[in-house]
């Protein structure tokens, strides 16, 4: 990438709620979140963070249900300063000021829960409902309980499982010197264990469909419609994206254009598709008045009803091919893109080059997005979360278009 001006250090690891318990959820995320607390040569989050911003760059960490990122972007003649400060973190954060830190996270939980502490993040609420016990229903931040109870020998055995060789990809993105990026990384690392890669349960089978109603004051009832759906390594992963991409790419596509522009009963709408190792959420997202609650859900449940018994059109599966096509090529100009698509593709082996990815769902035929959407619109795989307030009237009428679906 010789022509960018930016470098970007990436790692990808396995990490998150799906290899955590009931008794340390959300410790990967208090883990993240103390990785910005310092290091020996920086031992305070303002001075880890002064070293990073002097360089031109800022950290950024997240987590997420089955993995966490670790990033950084930085002008070119800056990597071989901001790399060993990056393995750095990675390899030996000090965990000073934890107590500051659970005040930081338990702020973050709060957002999610009303006045009487109930969870009304609809997006938490829904993978709970589609996972039930399973780790992957589990909430990423954990409760504020959890959180209370974190102890710094929890997160070094946590760091020391995760945080190794065998479970983490990094990647460098940009106008480097491969051999040169290598020695650094193996020079700042240095003799990192190999570890391991961690392990979850499998997910149990859901046998029938499932609601929740969280009453919630404010404007609007938001409501999250929710498909089981195929792993990442599922041969009917491929045309389960290429589905998504038919219903959700822009405002042309199947769900923007019936649910906002034909009807107006959103202002935005939006779907979205996680594929983990043993399954995964295939997910519609919308907020809307209250008594437009029900509507909604009708015009969804008609949405996928469609695509199940009809499939796309040709017109419609060639755009969204040529749009995800265009999108890959602007991988070649953007060093962050690049550095996620290529750490999670060797992450997951799902995909490790863009022109594998490219070929995967280049084959996906109409008959095939028909089949993807058949199998997984289905009474057994439905999970429907609504929150906010709706009255007895309108709660039975989502009750009665849930169970009858």
């Amino acid at each position: 990438m010789e022509k960018v001006h930016r470098v970007v250090i990436d790692a990808h690891l396995r990490v998150g709620p799906r290899y955590e318990s009931a008794e340390n959820n959300g410790v990967s995320h208090f883990l993240e979140h103390m990785l910005y607390r310092g290091t020996p040569r920086h031992p305070s989050s303002h001075e880890q963070a002064l070293a990073f911003e002097s360089l031109g760059g800022t950290l950024v960490a997240a987590t997420y249900v089955d993995h966490g990122t670790m990033a950084i972007a930085v002008p070119p003649e800056s990597l071989s300063r901001a790399l060993p400060l990056f393995c750095e973190v990675f390899r030996s954060p000090v965990f000073d000021g934890m107590d500051i830190e659970k005040g930081i996270v338990r702020e973050e939980i709060l957002e999610g829960l009303d006045e009487s502490g109930t969870d009304v993040d609809p997006d938490n609420l829904v993978r709970q409902l589609a996972f039930g016990e399973h780790p992957l229903g589990y909430p990423i931040t954990g409760s504020i309980e959890h959180v209370e109870r974190m102890t710094e020998p929890l997160l070094h055995e946590h760091h020391g499982a995760h945080y190794v060789g065998d479970n983490t990809v990094l990647t460098v993105a940009g106008p480097v010197n491969a051999a040169d990026v290598e020695a650094q990384v193996r020079a700042g690392l240095g003799p990192i264990a190999r570890g391991g890669q961690p392990r979850s349960p499998a997910v149990p089978e859901q046998t029938e469909a499932r609601f929740r109603h969280v009453r919630h004051q404010g404007s609007q009832t938001a409501v999250r419609v929710a498909f089981r759906a195929p792993g990442d390594h599922d041969p009917g992963e491929p045309a389960t994206e290429m589905l998504l991409r038919v219903l959700d790419d822009g405002m042309s596509t199947r769900l923007y254009h019936r649910i906002c522009d034909s009807r107006g009963l959103c202002y935005d709408v939006s779907a979205a598709y996680e594929a983990y190792a043993e399954g995964g959420l295939f997910d519609i997202a919308a907020e809307s008045e209250h008594e437009r609650a029900p509507e909604v859900l009708d015009e969804v449940f008609g949405l996928m009803k469609d695509l199940a018994a009809q499939g796309p059109t040709a017109e419609e599966l060639d755009k969204a091919k040529t749009r995800y096509a265009w999108q890959l090529q602007e991988l070649l100009d953007d060093p962050a893109e690049a550095a996620e698509f290529f750490g999670f593709g060797m992450l997951t082996g799902v995909a490790r080059t863009p022109a594998e990815r490219l070929a995967e769902l280049s084959d996906v035929s109409t008959e095939d997005v028909r089949r993807a959407a058949e199998h997984m619109v289905r009474r057994a795989s439905l999970s429907v979360v609504t929150v906010g307030l709706l009255s007895k009237k309108l709660q039975a009428r989502v009750e009665r278009a849930v169970s009858s679906f």
